[in-house]
Parts: structure tokens; sequence; C-alpha cells
């Protein structure tokens, strides 16, 4: 680990599971500004192993500890990717890990990942297993980023919601007076990212076009609304674990003539409706919604959540000087400071934690 240096490199691999994001971050003096940014894609068998490894299967230790290896080497190449825009040393790689299960109520989470074969390949100190002390400590263990959110986008007096959508969405509540709220909504991307999967064969909605050529179905949205995780009072954090092929299946059961297009409208409309539910049940009399995550990419969906928000104005976070799709990987990067500093990353009053806790876990180069 150098001493000196104020770079830290962040790596986040998220349920949309698509790759590896990767943000080259300077904290010099205090500040956080990213500096450069890169993706690894996932293999398609990788991708299609930690699809699997999801839900039980057979041999899946074996199968989790090569697909680990996997993981590694495409965070690797996301690391060497980034280390020419350094100019000098990195004090460390802050990596989140593929989630696989979340089960905080069971008291664990497991971020398959193998952050020693990553110091070996990198020649880098690594931080990995940001979760688990949080859970340890009687909390969700996610989300996490809204203490980033804090130091990132919080500015005194205003009240400002960050939403992430990623393929779960979560929301981080910035109060004018210094709290801090957040929690997981529910369905992100996810679901959608499924449905197009399954019948057009893409990896997700460019810009939201197929649901906008469809149409909403009310009594669909109605049965996928009608779901306990949404009325679930915070602390809470959700995952695929949850919402999942099986699970929209099953919502399903009854609407098989609809046309899938409307069931994309009707899928994105979920989204925005459950993210605009949650910031509205905070009573926090916001000034701003800003959005990131792949979701902030899709115009229809933008539309979706401001209309649910009765016109409130939604803008993605390169409003606020940080774009998109490198929010969350400077949030592990960020996360990866505060765990050099020896600064607890969690925040009680989000997980539900006991008290502040130090995130992470070092792996020396």
């Amino acid at each position: 680990m150098s001493e000196t240096s104020s770079l830290i490199i962040g790596l986040m691999s998220g349920t949309s599971l698509d790759g590896v994001d990767g943000v080259l971050a300077d904290f010099e003096g205090g500040a956080i500004r990213s500096v450069a940014a890169a993706f690894t894609p996932f293999p398609a068998a990788l991708r299609s192993e930690l699809m699997a490894l999801q839900a039980a299967s057979e041999n899946e230790l074996e199968r989790e500890a090569l697909a680990a290896n996997g993981l590694a080497l495409c965070y690797a190449d996301c690391v060497r990717q980034l280390l020419p825009a350094a100019g000098g040393p990195v004090a460390a790689v802050a990596v989140h890990g593929q989630t696989i299960r979340h089960r905080p109520e069971l008291g664990f989470t497991r971020q398959t990942n193998n952050p020693a074969l990553l110091a070996e390949l990198s020649g880098i100190d690594v931080i990995a297993d940001f979760r688990s002390r949080d859970i340890a400590a009687g909390g969700q263990g996610a989300p996490l980023v809204p203490a980033f959110h804090a130091a990132a986008f919080g500015k005194p007096g205003l009240a400002r919601v960050v939403v992430n959508i990623g393929g779960i969405g979560n929301i981080s509540i910035l109060h004018g007076d210094g709290r801090v709220s957040g929690f997981d909504t529910g369905p992100g991307n996810v679901l959608m990212d499924l449905w197009i999967g399954r019948h057009l064969g893409k990896a997700y909605d460019e810009d939201g076009a197929w649901a906008a050529s469809g149409t909403v179905h009310q009594p669909l949205l109605q049965a996928l609304l009608d779901e306990p995780y949404f009325r679930q009072p915070a602390p809470k954090s959700t995952g695929r674990d949850l919402f999942h092929d099986g699970w929209l299946d099953a919502k399903l059961q009854g609407f098989a003539a609809l046309p899938p297009q409307d069931v994309m409208a009707t899928l994105t409309r979920l989204t925005a409706v459950t993210i605009a539910d949650a910031i509205r049940a905070a009573h926090a009399g916001i000034d701003a919604v800003h959005v990131c995550g792949g979701g902030a990419y899709n115009a229809t969906l933008l539309r979706e959540l401001g209309a649910a928000l009765d016109g409130a104005s939604v803008a993605s976070t390169a409003a606020l000087g940080i774009a998109p799709n490198r929010v969350e990987a400077l949030a592990f990067a960020w996360l990866g400071h505060r765990f050099l500093q020896r600064q607890p990353g969690n925040l009680p009053a989000v997980t539900g934690a006991r008290g502040p806790r130090i995130l992470g876990a070092l792996y020396p180069a």
C-alpha cells in the first residue's frame, strides 16, 4: 500500500451482471474526484455461471470458486485499463465482488470474489468484503452507497434524493439538515432486462424504446405491486434472491395473452412507481431528484419516474458533476478510502446496524 498516494481504484459489478465498472479516484485534500473510468464486460460463460449461482445448484462450492477466479481476471483487466491514467502509485483497489446471495435476515451475505488473486495479478493492495461487518453488527449490509451520496452530493439546507437504478433500485435521501436515510426500493432494471432478454435476446432496453412501444396494463401492475417487500418498513434490502424469473412468472399467471411490449411497459412503470412511492413516504420536502446507474440512460424510465412524482424534476447525477455510470464504482473507491483512514463506511440509520463500523478486509499485494 502506498502511504502517500491519494489514488484508489473502485470496482463494482452489480445485479445487472453485465460486467465490471471501474473508476480511478483521487481523494487528495478530502476531495472526491473521478479521474478515469473503464468497463470490462463479462464473458458470456461467466455471466451465465454467475446467474446460475444465484440459486442452489449442484457442486456450487467448486463452481463458485472457479467463477470467483474468472471474476478476478475481469477485475484485473479493468485495473490494467485504469493504471495509465494514474501516473503514479495507487494506494489500493477497492472491489465489491459479485453478490450471489443476500440473506441478512439469516445473518449473511455472499459477494463472490478472489481478492487474493486480484492482489497477485495487480500488484496492488486489495480491499474487499464491505458488507459482512455491517451484517455482523445486526445491519442489512445494504445499501452502502447513501454514505457516499451524502459525502459527494449533500448540500446543507438542500433536500436531495439520489436514486441508484442498477439491477435493484435504491434511494438515498439527503435531508437538508444533514440526516441521511435510504433503502432498496425493489427492482430496478432486473425484471426489464430479464424480459427483453427472453423475448428479443437483448441485454437491456436501450433508451426504453421497447417499453415506449407498449401500453401499461393496470391489472398486471397491481399484481406486481402486491408484493410484501414494497410495504415493508426500512431498514430493508433486497436482490435477485426475491426478484427473479420465478417471481415474475408467478405474477404473470393469468396474463399470458398480453403482448410482450405491454409487459415491458408495465415492468418499467413498476420500477418508477415503487421508487416514487418510497420517496413520497420519506416526507422529506425534496428539492431535487438525481438518478445514477444504468437506469439513468433509460429515457422512458426517467419520464415515468417524473410522472410518478407528479412532474417533479428528475435529472441524472451528471448535473451534480459525476456521470451516472461512475457513481457506484466511485462509491466503493470512497469506501476503500474510508477503510484506509480507519473511518466507518456504514450509516446505521440506513442499514440498521448497531453502530458505525469500519467496512472491508485487506489483502496486501
